[in-house]
Parts: structure tokens; C-alpha cells; sequence
């Protein structure tokens, strides 16, 4: 779907409509179209004229994306690699859980942002390819509802945690999420909705202002300057004292919990003194630690810490008092870190012309 067409109101559509010679009440097929049935293409919209279509396609042509791979996990995980109009691909993950009746509970879906990612992380798989560009509003929540339909089961959860730095596309992303959590499209709760940054934090205090209640997401990985630094090169510029005071800024203005993403990497940020630090980070600090599994990525030298550091990791923070979870991975048998199974279909399809950045 277009992305100028996916932002009209009501009142907009309905205005085009006269301007166009229709009646009023096309206007209004058009965006339930759009935003209730989340159409691909004004093509689909049977009860719209021809005529009417017509118009719309020529004023505003289809920006819509396809099914390039598919992946399904033995978890329920499924992995998607879609191609975007102008031939680029991009990765989405919908992730299920089931309730032990075997029917689903929940369902996630983590979208990317961009086409690649400009951070250079040296533990991410992306972040090997650079930026290829912004996705616009419309590509993100194309995103959600193919999941949506893949599953043929209501999306509950979005989390902007695929490819790409979601603040490096505000405007975009933003508008995305406010019309995934608008109750005539598709009406996902704000506190369901999570974006993750690497820490930039003009992008923080900007968030902080938004109105709907967002749930932000800090890729932390260290709270040891040197090591971050080592990490997540990218964002050195933006030091952690600086990056905690947006922090306790933004929890100050909107009264929400922060969650801390953290990487375990064997004898890289596993140490006794790193735990340290990350106790002295999260102190005054409303947050939930997430621990997160260590994806083996072809190239990276990484490996992930043992259990047993994994539980020493958790005992500690809970004993100062201070919310931690693990999180159990998904999709590994199916690439599923982000770029991976992207990455994996490139090289494997080199003979052919496939545009990917």
C-alpha cells in the first residue's frame, strides 16, 4: 500500500473523493479497505468501482512487498525475508505462544525499520551489510498484517527490534505505531508495542514527548564504556553517564519502566566487574534487564557465556533488587537473529539478480 494513502484520514480520503467527482461515501470504503482489511493493493478493493481505483493507483502507485522466503522454526517461530518494490529485501519474525492447551496466546511479530542498519554492531549480522535505506510507514505495517494473515490469527505484540535503528527513522516509524495502535486499524495496545535503540538519545527525549505509551527498549550490552564502545562503535559518541540521564529524564516525564537489553558474550561483558557496572547502571534506574542468548553469527568471534554465568547473572540482580528475565531465543534453528537467514539466501542465490543492502 502506498504510503501517502495509508496516512489519509477519513476526512482527506473523503475530500480527494470530491475533488475527484465520487461520492462521499467511497471515502470510507477506501480506508476500511486500507486500515480494516489492510489490503496490498487498491486492486483488492472489490466493492470499490474501477474507476475509482483507477485514480487511486494512478495518483498513488502500490508500494506493496512480497514473500521472498519463508522459514519455520520447530518453536512456531516463522522467519520471513520479503522483497520490497524496488527489489530489496528485509527480514520479519512472528513469533507465537501457545498455552498448553495448544491453542495461541500470544503472537509477536518483530518488524525492521530499515534496510540494514548503519550501527555497525560488531555481534549483529546487519549490521555486516550498512544502511540500504528507511522503511516508509506503510512497508513497516505491511509487516505486521502479513504476519497477521500468515497465521490467520490477531497480532498482539509488535516489536521494532528487526533491522535497522528505528530513531535513525523517527517520523516513519512512529507514524507506523500509532496507526498499528489506532482502534480502526490494527487496535495493538501502545504498552504492546516496543522499540528498540542502541542508545541514541536525541531519539529518547523525542519519544518522551510522543502521547501514546510506547515501550522503549535500550540495547545496553555494557555498561562498561571501553567494552560498549568495543561493541557498538557507533554510538561512542553518546557515553553511558550521558545515556542514563535521558534515561532517568525520560522516566521522569512519562512514569514507564525502561527495559536494558544485555547480550551475554563469554569474555567479553560476562566478567564479575562487568555484572558490577551494570548493578551501578540500573541503580535509581526504573528498569527490567533482559539477558538475552548469544547467536552464533558467521564472522563474529563471539560465544555465548555458560549457564552458569547466565544464573550467577540473574541471582545478583535480583538480590539488588532490580527485575531481570531471560529471554528464551527463537527461530535459532531457522537463522533467526536478524540479517542471518537475509544474509544466508544471498549467498546462496548469488547466481541470480537480487538487489539487497
Amino acid at each position: 500500500m502506498n504510503n501517502q494513502l495509508i496516512k489519509l484520514s477519513v476526512d482527506e480520503l473523503t475530500t480527494l473523493m470530491e475533488t475527484w467527482g465520487f461520492p462521499r461515501f467511497r471515502a470510507k470504503q477506501v480506508y476500511e479497505w486500507i486500515h480494516k482489511h489492510h489490503c496490498p493493493s487498491v486492486d483488492a478493493m472489490t466493492n470499490v468501482p474501477r474507476a475509482v481505483r483507477d485514480k487511486l493507483a494512478q495518483a498513488f502507485p502500490s508500494q506493496g512487498l512480497s514473500v521472498f522466503d519463508r522459514q519455520i522454526s520447530a518453536d512456531g517461530t516463522r522467519k520471513y525475508v520479503l522483497r520490497l518494490e524496488d527489489g530489496l529485501l528485509v527480514e520479519t519474525v512472528g513469533m507465537p505462544v501457545f498455552k498448553e492447551s495448544g491453542l495461541l496466546s500470544r503472537l509477536t511479530v518483530c518488524v525492521s525499520s530499515q534496510v540494514g542498519c548503519p550501527m555497525a554492531c560488531s555481534f549483529c549480522a546487519t549490521g555486516k551489510e550498512g544502511l540500504g535505506r528507511n522503511l516508509s510507514a506503510s512497508e513497516i505495517i505491511q509487516q505486521v498484517s502479513l504476519v497477521q494473515k500468515d497465521f490467520d490469527a490477531r497480532v498482539s505484540n509488535v516489536v521494532v527490534m528487526g533491522q535497522g535503528e528505528p530513531f535513525l527513522n523517527y517520523e516513519e516509524v512512529i507514524d507506523a505505531l500509532k496507526l498499528m495502535n489506532a482502534s480502526d486499524n490494527l487496535n495493538i495496545g501502545a504498552r504492546h508495542i516496543t522499540i528498540s535503540t542502541c542508545g541514541l538519545i536525541d531519539g529518547i527525549h523525542r519519544l518522551s514527548l510522543e502521547h501514546e505509551q510506547f515501550t522503549l527498549a535500550v540495547s545496553l550490552h555494557s555498561a562498561v564504556q571501553e567494552t560498549r564502545d568495543q561493541l557498538m562503535p557507533r554510538v561512542s559518541q553518546q557515553p553511558l553517564p550521558l545515556l542514563k540521564k535521558a534515561l532517568e529524564s525520560y522516566i521522569e516525564k512519562t512514569r514507564r519502566r525502561v527495559s536494558l537489553e544485555y547480550l551475554l558474550i563469554q569474555k567479553v561483558n560476562d566478567s564479575e566487574a562487568d555484572l558490577q557496572a551494570l548493578i551501578r547502571f540500573c541503580s535509581g534506574l526504573l528498569c527490567h534487564v533482559n539477558l538475552l542468548p548469544m547467536n552464533a553469527v558467521e564472522g563474529a568471534p563471539y560465544q555465548p557465556s555458560s549457564m552458569q554465568t547466565i544464573g550467577h547473572w540473574t541471582n545478583e540482580l535480583e538480590r539488588h533488587s532490580i527485575e531481570v528475565s531471560m529471554r528464551k531465543s527463537r527461530g535459532s534453528d531457522i537463522a533467526g537473529a536478524c540479517g542471518q537467514l537475509k544474509n544466508k539466501l544471498v549467498s546462496r542465490e548469488t547466481s541470480h539478480d537480487i538487489q539487497v543492502m
